[in-house]
């Protein structure tokens, strides 16, 4: 039996609701050079389902990073957490800018082991912040 796939609907819902932003990284996806996805939070593998509370926006990065993992190591205390989940938690309760906004710093063990997991502070992504700092383009206004 073929898999449901995520409708068309359902991807311009998830892409309008992230303000065109991965919702990890904040990357805004008119300045990046990968299309961005439609990622099941939860994946289908651990009982994931398709519907739009289990869906978010990520860029190539994040996605790719995630995979199909839903908790990581926290660096700081060495226990295993869950992943920050866009749809139940809020992104400000666990994730700051550093003072140059290139950085993304995770404020609680989620945020850390989030920030840790999906390389939210990859060299090219730090670097495209800092420009996009400087032309005050980021971080991006539309998203809370």
């Amino acid at each position: 039996m073929p898999e449901p796939k995520i409708s068309i609907r359902q991807k311009r819902t998830v892409f309008d609701r992230a303000h065109e932003c991965c919702e990890y990284c904040y990357s805004q996806q008119k300045y990046s050079s990968a299309p961005f996805a439609v990622e099941h939070i939860v994946p289908r593998a651990a009982g994931g389902t398709d519907t739009l509370a289990n869906l978010a926006l990520s860029c190539s990065g994040c996605n790719g990073h995630k995979f199909t993992r839903i908790r990581w190591i926290d660096i700081i205390s060495g226990v295993e957490v869950p992943l920050f989940h866009p749809r139940n938690q809020q992104w400000h309760d666990h994730f700051e800018w550093s003072s140059d906004f290139t950085l993304l710093l995770g404020l609680t063990a989620i945020g850390r082991a989030t920030v840790e997991a999906l390389q939210m502070n990859r060299p090219g992504l730090v670097n495209l912040r800092r420009v996009l700092f400087q032309i005050g383009k980021h971080p991006p206004e539309t998203v809370e």
